[in-house]
């Protein structure tokens, strides 16, 4: 097993040295390995014992973090302070103003800490080797607190391969002839909660793509795939404040607030503003959705964007709290922009 490590560094080496400037995560698509395979070979990188509920429930001591979430379209990072998880059994949450993110602990099966240049950051990942959820130090973190933590929780063993395997993340779909669908969409009529909906999908098997497919008239949307863009550049003009949603197997992170400085470069549409940016790949985006869903404070509009495999990449809501009816600002935005498919 040494000489397969040695030849993998030895391989990542000289990846690194003809392309300086390609991240990890591809130079492991490229490779042929995972993105945890790579960071466990690396000489500055320690592997920590998979004690995650306990490890985030310590990352307040950081201080000022940046919080990173991705999947394969879509990265989200937002810059704050973690407050202290709450966990019911595998499902967690960490919620403030800053770092806002619902856990899904049975997908953290690696955690590292990792050393790269200057940048110091807690990476955790799924027992593909994919990435679920990073943690960066920033110029403001306490670097003595993430010393503290690593000492804590670094595992005995830090030579033993790690026993990736592969997921399989296809999503299993019913023909539509065998959804009730006259059911479905009176129990989408019914809808109370917009945290009932993933529940809503799994009582009738159906799958969230195929779920837009069969809604109720008018609540399920499918619109231009430019749409998406346009209405967040109305966003930005209109100084409105929204929720970005994205999420890799183990993390759905939230951004509430605004999206002010817009980029495009190359395929990836960015947010690159001071606490939060996000890069959305648009060339990725298969079809986006205008989705509306019934709580008990009124309609709640979201735009759902997704991949050519049915996986959602990114949503956005207007800023919103339960009890309080959606903004007619964000409402509004979305009617000027949209462009119907």
């Amino acid at each position: 097993m040494e000489n397969t490590t040695i030849s993998l560094k030895e391989q990542y080496q000289q990846f690194k040295n003809e392309n300086p400037k390609v991240r990890i995560r591809d130079a492991a698509k490229q490779l042929g390995v995972s993105e945890a395979d790579l960071v466990a070979i690396g000489d500055s990188n320690i592997r920590l014992r998979p004690e995650f509920k306990e490890i985030l429930n310590e990352i307040s001591t950081l201080g000022h973090v940046m919080a990173l979430t991705r999947n394969d379209y879509a990265v989200h990072e937002r810059q704050g302070t973690y407050t202290k998880a709450s966990f019911n059994g595998h499902v967690g949450l960490v919620a403030n103003p800053d770092i806002d993110l619902r856990l899904f602990m049975n997908a953290w099966h690696f955690g590292f800490s990792v050393q790269e240049g200057d940048r110091r950051s807690f990476q955790f990942f799924d027992k593909d080797g994919k990435a679920v959820h990073k943690i960066y130090l920033t110029e403001q973190s306490d670097v003595q607190a993430y010393e503290t933590l690593i000492a804590t929780y670094r595992a005995p063993e830090q030579d033993v391969p790690l026993q990736t395997e592969e997921i399989d993340k296809s999503i299993s779909e019913s023909p539509d002839s065998e959804i009730n669908v006259a059911g479905f969409q009176q129990a989408w009529m019914d809808l109370k909660d917009t945290h009932h909906f993933f529940g809503m999908l799994r009582e009738f098997g159906v799958s969230r793509l195929q779920a837009m497919r069969l809604a109720p008239k008018e609540y399920a949307v499918q619109i231009s795939v430019p749409s998406l863009k346009r209405i967040l550049e109305g966003v930005s003009e209109r100084d409105l404040e929204i929720m970005v949603f994205i999420g890799s197997r183990g993390c759905i992170q939230i951004h509430t607030g605004k999206a002010k400085k817009l980029l495009q470069t190359g395929p990836w549409f960015n947010i690159l503003d001071p606490e939060f940016n996000m890069h959305l790949r648009e060339d990725a985006i298969e079809s986006v959705w205008l989705v509306k869903k019934p709580t008990k404070d009124g309609i709640v509009t979201s735009l759902e964007a997704f991949d050519a495999d049915g996986n959602i990449i990114a949503q956005f809501f207007g800023k919103r709290k339960p009890g309080i009816p959606e903004r007619e600002d964000w409402r509004q935005v979305v009617a000027d922009y949209t462009i119907n498919v």
